[in-house]
């Protein structure tokens, strides 16, 4: 393939995270010609999704990733004179502190292996003591049991649509025809393993439970498939900048979406239900009628807070938090707008800030739902995959090529490229549980919560709670992600979270009546590299064409990367159009057919961004519902 490709190109893009994907995509629909390589065998970089097998396969290159450097001088053949190479580095060190404790059975055997799979890879698991955790990933302790389970890892990222996991959406404003899923290397599916892997057996009708309710490693292993499990964790504002990105591109007919069902909040030790739209104030059981008034009035207040300068101009110096007790809310009601609405704490917001996440939040009611927020089908790493299929992406090198302009991941980058720049942490914890942290009459709620920081200064936990209609986990089950600011280790921002709302899986629990908790079956600690809004000039001696895409924050929604992207853009195409729609094929202008090129001439454009497939526009104009 290298020895085909051209020795010129516009842009070079190295990396396939999101913003990287939306860049790479933008140029492409301007008509520049555009490079998209990664080292890595998987879309996505920290914006990625994994089966159960992916993820302890990815788990396991962290541990056994060494820095190698490339003695071979071929590539330095290539440089010439009066040039100077920047090096790039073997090693991605933007994940740290990991740490895989398994609650679940330990009923392995030999033979086990994920539903589906085609090729095998040996993993590691640590079998975690409920009461004393491992102090590293894959080191046991005294007290724990090192077990190496035999599972294949997949070439696809995310499983295949067929019959058994065909989805019932109808609460889905969006539902677009899921293209045929790249392998490892990024080629197409040929005709007959698309047929093989449409006539997979399906782990779900041939695992028998062993006894009710328990759940063991080996039926994770053997439905591993059905996991699509995000190395960040994030949801998409229905008003945000990615959903209107998705709209205008016609991206969206790449992708599916569900509505988040419930805004929940932790207060006083239990999970409760959070009332933000108009209906669900009125029919909520929570408040008084007096506070009923009270929430109404101050949402309605917050909605166009700017008109009304005079009521909020004397606390901009002071914190939401102590804004809120200003207004004649009571204490419930005060928790629930900073937390659960605005999504601050106590110390992270000044008064201009929540009033405009307030704002945002209840702009974002009603476009597809009772909630503001959408989560992708199969997981937050099919967004970059959306990007990547508007082109191709090679796996290849062994060439000299020639860009204008290159656009790189800063994980790319070597120790020396950045050793004067300060990054912060995100504290990251996915885990496998068997039930909801509240619980309802449906099993299908998709769930977020925000838990405070206990002490002044710590950071506010975000917990996401999927259930197996996102296609993210396999039946009986949830994924639960956990994102905060880190402080300290992963694992130690985030388990005491986890143990006010989860208790270890045993076997004894199982005999005895349910539990008030939801039970803990595995679960992953790791920190996260954030390297959002660091500035360019932190880089050392980077050429003025070379440009740094960072990774993933630790916000919820998706703003940055796209302002990133858009950013970056313009300094490579000045005045072009971002991300443009793809002409309508019908208004494709044939060679010769000069009889009709007049009429194409001035049709093109505005047919174009009028008539977009039925899955954009189902996106992008739902029914408006009051709020």
């Amino acid at each position: 393939m290298a020895d085909n490709l051209p020795s010129e190109f516009d842009v070079i893009v190295i990396g396939t995270g999101l913003p990287e994907s939306i860049i790479a995509a933008a140029c492409s629909r301007s008509g520049l010609r555009v490079l998209h390589v990664d080292s890595r065998n998987y879309y996505g970089g920290n914006w990625a999704s994994f089966s159960f097998s992916g993820i302890l396969s990815w788990l396991k290159e962290y541990q056994e990733n060494s820095d190698i450097v490339n003695e071979s001088p071929t590539w330095q053949e290539q440089i010439l004179e009066n040039e100077e190479a920047i090096a790039l580095s073997r090693k991605d060190k933007t994940i740290q502190h990991v740490e895989v404790f398994c609650y679940a059975s330990q009923d392995l055997h030999e033979d086990v292996e994920e539903a589906g799979a085609l090729q095998k890879n040996h993993a590691s698991v640590i079998s975690g003591n409920p009461t004393e955790a491992a102090h590293s990933a894959y080191q046991p302790s005294e007290d724990e049991s090192l077990c190496t389970v035999s599972c294949e890892m997949p070439t696809e990222q995310t499983p295949s649509s067929d019959q058994e996991t065909a989805l019932e959406i109808n609460d889905v404003e969006v539902t677009g025809e899921k293209e045929k899923r790249y392998d490892d290397k990024t080629h197409a599916k040929s005709a007959s393993e698309e047929e093989t892997s449409e006539n997979v057996p399906i782990a779900e009708d041939t695992v028998l439970q062993p006894k009710k309710n328990r759940i063991t490693y080996s039926q994770i292993i053997k439905e591993g498939r059905r996991f699509n499990i995000d190395l960040v964790s994030k949801l998409l504002y229905s008003r945000g900048l990615l959903i209107d990105l998705l709209i205008k591109s016609n991206v969206s007919r790449y992708a599916e979406f569900k509505n988040i069902t419930r805004i929940l909040a932790f207060r006083e030790g239990r999970v409760e239900q959070v009332p933000c739209s108009r209906a669900d104030v009125f029919n909520s059981k929570q408040l008084t009628m007096v506070e009923k008034r009270m929430l109404m009035k101050f949402l309605t207040f917050c909605m166009e807070y700017e008109k009304h300068p005079d009521e909020y101009k004397a606390y901009e110096e002071i914190t939401f938090s102590e804004y809120l007790k200003t207004q004649k809310l009571t204490p419930n009601l005060q928790y629930f707008v900073l937390h659960s609405i605005a999504m601050t704490s106590e110390t992270a917001s000044n008064t201009v800030d929540g009033l405009k996440a307030t704002k945002n939040f209840l702009h974002c009611l009603g476009r597809y739902g009772n909630t503001p927020f959408l989560f992708p089908l199969y997981g937050q790493g099919e967004l970059p995959q959306c990007f990547c299929r508007c082109k191709a992406i090679i796996d290849q090198f062994g060439q000299r090529i020639i860009s204008k302009h290159f656009l790189v991941e800063d994980s790319y980058f070597s120790e020396n490229t950045c050793s004067h720049v300060q990054y912060r942490q995100i504290s990251r914890s996915v885990l496998i549980t068997d039930r909801s942290v509240l619980k309802t009459d449906s099993d299908q709620q998709i769930s977020i919560l925000t838990v405070p920081g206990e002490e002044p200064g710590t950071f506010a936990v975000r917990v996401i709670e999927l259930c197996p209609s996102t296609m993210t986990c396999m039946k009986g089950t949830y994924l639960v992600h956990l994102t905060c600011t880190s402080s300290k280790t992963a694992r130690e921002d985030l388990e005491p979270v986890v143990q006010k709302l989860f208790t270890p899986y045993t076997e004894t629990e199982i005999e005895n009546e349910e539990v008030e908790k939801p039970r803990l079956l595995w679960a992953l600690y790791f920190n996260m590299r954030d390297s959002s809004d660091i500035s360019r000039n932190s880089y050392n001696d980077l050429p003025s064409n070379v440009y740094v895409c960072s990774g993933p924050d630790c916000g919820l929604g998706n703003d940055n990367a796209v302002k990133q992207a858009e950013r970056l853009f313009q300094l490579i195409c000045p005045n072009e159009d971002f991300c443009p729609p793809p002409p309508n094929p019908e208004d494709i202008i044939i060679d010769g057919d000069s009889l009709q090129s007049e009429t194409s001439e001035f049709s093109v454009i505005p047919e174009a961004n009028s008539e977009t497939p039925k899955e954009s526009t189902s996106l992008g104009n739902p029914e408006e519902t009051s709020q």
